[in-house]
């Protein structure tokens, strides 16, 4: 039987340990002034404050811990993506897809929790008579979201970290710098980094619009 390794969980345990350890390390200070990582922190978090704001009005600050937790896990599972070796978890389907079924459960049930019966309303769209097709479309598009998260997560960090590993790769053996001018290399290294706060943004954002979309009020 072909052995199997779950090396990504270990990875996404210690993702989840340091999230909490720095929430714990920059908690709101008793003391003035604060601490860098205190006001990187606050920065953070009035930042998802001001997310859900726009998108939802005050009545969406409660979702800042899943918003804020779901940013921080994903960001330092991405950063794995930058250390060659590291089996990072967001560069695992398995995790991708649990974190984007566990979007698609939770607005689910913000919406029926919200609207009762009435959710149903999000599914048949604006034209009566069309309702049944709008409803068949919906279901489907809504389906695919947890899908189309866990995917597009997962291939630009496991795509990301295998060029990583490919230029590491090159680079010990010497045969890159020959080919490839240093400034280029770092062109490409920086171009990673970034992609380890998009994805994080996109995920949050999409969350975000997802929730907004659940609890809306839908005028029929």
């Amino acid at each position: 039987m072909e052995h199997v390794t779950y090396t990504h969980v270990g990875f996404g345990i210690l993702a989840m340990a340091i999230a909490l350890g720095v929430l714990y390390l920059f908690k709101e200070p008793k003391a003035i002034p604060q601490t860098a990582g205190q006001v990187l922190l606050e920065g953070y978090l009035n930042f998802v404050r001001q997310l859900l704001v726009e998108n939802i009005g005050k009545e969406g600050l409660k979702y800042v811990p899943l918003v804020a937790s779901l940013g921080l896990f994903i960001f330092f599972g991405n950063l794995f993506t930058l250390i060659p070796g590291f089996d990072s978890p967001t560069a695992n389907l398995n995790t991708t897809l649990a974190l984007g079924l566990i979007v698609f459960f939770y607005y689910n049930w913000e919406g029926i929790r919200k609207h009762g019966v009435g959710y149903i309303k999000h599914f048949l769209g604006p034209i009566p008579w069309l309702a049944p097709l709008f409803f068949v479309i919906e279901v489907i598009s809504h389906i695919a979201r947890p899908i189309t998260l866990a995917l597009r997560l997962f291939a630009n960090m496991r795509g990301g970290s295998l060029i990583l590993l490919v230029i590491t790769s090159l680079l010990l053996s010497n045969w890159l710098t020959t080919v490839i001018s240093p400034p280029i290399l770092w062109f490409l290294i920086l171009i990673k980094i970034l992609a380890v706060f998009i994805q994080t943004f996109v995920f949050m954002i999409l969350t975000v619009i997802y929730l907004a979309g659940a609890v809306a009020e839908e005028a029929h």
